[in-house]
């Protein structure tokens, strides 16, 4: 018998979707994330939201909802992770290139959290659940680190950075600054679209081959 109880495992066991029974129907899932994004804008906490209740919202049973996501701390994970701005596509581009992107994606991701009041709420309430902290770091935020610390290792392979340094305290330093301006800051400057260039090329010329 399924309860909302959270299901034992790691984060990563958390976040698996589930591909089983009738083929999806994409109609339902929008339903289903809509309804979970709906609960949270009227005022539902993370810990309230249940699967009974969001598939009521959703006007599904709650089995729809199994078939796609394993338990609840899955649903929310990946729906919080919608809500998020999309990671920057890599086009073959420089590395410089795709690391003004991927600055410019924290910096952008900054503003809507200030604007979103619902992607807010969100993720100010993941802390308080940890199994469910857990399943976001490692399905939203881990991918975005490994996409950034890849960028500066092609970077060192293309010489535009020092090879004698270290990789994870270089993620730190290109993407530190804008993401102290998004969470510690937030008053600080988010608006210009130029910040993440300035930021990237200051901080390479200060780490270029001597």
């Amino acid at each position: 018998m399924r309860t909302d109880t959270p299901d034992a495992g790691t984060g990563q066991q958390a976040c698996a979707v589930v591909r089983r029974g009738r083929p999806r129907s994409e109609a339902a899932e929008q339903a289903i994330v809509t309804a979970v994004e709906d609960l949270l804008a009227d005022g539902t906490t993370l810990s309230e939201l249940t699967i009974e209740g969001i598939a009521t919202a959703a006007g599904v049973g709650k089995a729809t909802i199994y078939r796609r996501w394993p338990n609840k701390e899955a649903l929310l994970v990946d729906v919080v992770g919608r809500l998020e701005e999309p990671l920057p596509e890599p086009a073959g581009e420089s590395a410089r290139e795709g690391l003004i992107a991927m600055v410019d994606y924290i910096r952008r991701r900054g503003l809507a959290k200030r604007t979103r009041w619902v992607l807010r709420a969100a993720l100010g309430q993941l802390h308080t659940l940890p199994e469910l902290h857990a399943a976001y770091q490692e399905r939203v935020i881990r991918p975005r680190r490994e996409m950034g610390l890849q960028l500066i290792r092609q970077a060192v392979a293309e010489g535009v950075i020092r090879d004698d340094l270290d990789v994870e305290l270089l993620g730190d330093l290109l993407m530190g600054p804008v993401l102290y301006r998004s969470l510690l800051s937030e008053d600080s400057d988010l608006e210009d679209p130029d910040l993440a260039r300035r930021l990237v090329d200051t901080v390479l010329e200060g780490i270029a081959p001597r």
